[in-house]
């Protein structure tokens, strides 16, 4: 039997990843995300269709980020398989995902506090999205400049 093909993969394995650019960001990415789930767990929202799409979004991205990361520690980008471009593709999907829900619970939250009523966590719920937002963009664009020039 032969051994797997060895890419010449740009990121590190193990914990070498927690000092490599941008995979350090996977950390605020699972915090900011675990804050926006929890504090979206913990809100009422008006409107249930929005509350859905807020959990599936901070649920998947932290499990899915989770998992990446623990891939890379464990070393599987060494093997032959674009994992560049599964990063990037991965992260521009989830910023876009992440835009979506913070302009959709800061509309939420401003139409609330028109109404007279707002809750500080759903001010909350937005500024972490946001930031969310901003580590996952700022990901996806670092991946994808590694992924042009490892092909």
């Amino acid at each position: 039997m032969s051994a797997p093909a060895v890419s010449n993969s740009l990121t590190p394995s193990g914990f070498n990843v927690f000092k490599s650019f941008p995979e350090v960001l996977m950390i605020g990415e699972l915090v900011f995300g675990g804050l926006v789930w929890i504090l979206v767990a913990s809100t009422k929202v008006p409107k249930p269709d929005l509350q859905g799409w807020l959990m599936f979004v901070s649920v998947f991205c932290f499990i899915v980020t989770c998992m990446l990361l623990t891939l890379y520690i464990i070393g599987v980008q060494k093997r032959s398989f674009p994992w560049a471009a599964l990063d990037a593709i991965y992260h521009i999907a989830a910023a876009v995902f992440y835009f979506s829900v913070a302009v959709m619970e800061a509309r939420d939250t401003k139409i609330s506090f028109v109404h007279g009523y707002v809750y500080k966590m759903n001010i909350g719920v937005s500024l972490f999205a946001f930031l969310a937002t901003l580590l996952y963009t700022i990901h996806a664009i670092f991946s994808a400049l590694r992924w042009k020039s490892s092909s």
